[in-house]
């Protein structure tokens, strides 16, 4: 179950409380962590940023591989990774395969985190 499964965007603010408010069930603690497991490597958090920033929002993992420094295998890895968490999606072009980051998957955590 990826975290805009179990986090739909739309739904956040109205089914999840910030955790300061309340505490999270088992399931959704073993979801959330499975989630930020994804995001929490230095490779991935500058995968997702190179994502976003990229030209229209995408980016070509051919145009990945160099700026970080990694085979095209690893960079590959890390992609899949970060779609099987939900967190981009994948598009394949010909022989190159372009990646999107979801729409609000970032802010459906930063919700949950919220302390105010």
């Amino acid at each position: 179950m990826t975290l805009t499964e179990l986090l739909p965007v739309t739904d956040v603010t109205a089914c999840c409380e910030p955790l300061s408010r309340e505490s999270l069930s088992a399931q959704n603690a073993q979801s959330l962590a499975g989630s930020l497991k994804a995001l929490a490597d230095p490779a991935r958090l500058r995968l997702v940023s190179m994502v976003a920033a990229g030209d229209g929002g995408e980016a070509c993992v051919c145009d990945l591989t160099e700026p970080l420094g990694l085979s095209q295998p690893t960079v590959s890895h890390h992609l899949k990774i970060l779609v099987d968490a939900g967190f981009l999606t994948r598009e394949k072009r010909g022989l190159w395969a372009y990646y999107r980051l979801v729409p609000g998957a970032l802010d459906s955590i930063s919700r949950l985190l919220i302390t105010i």
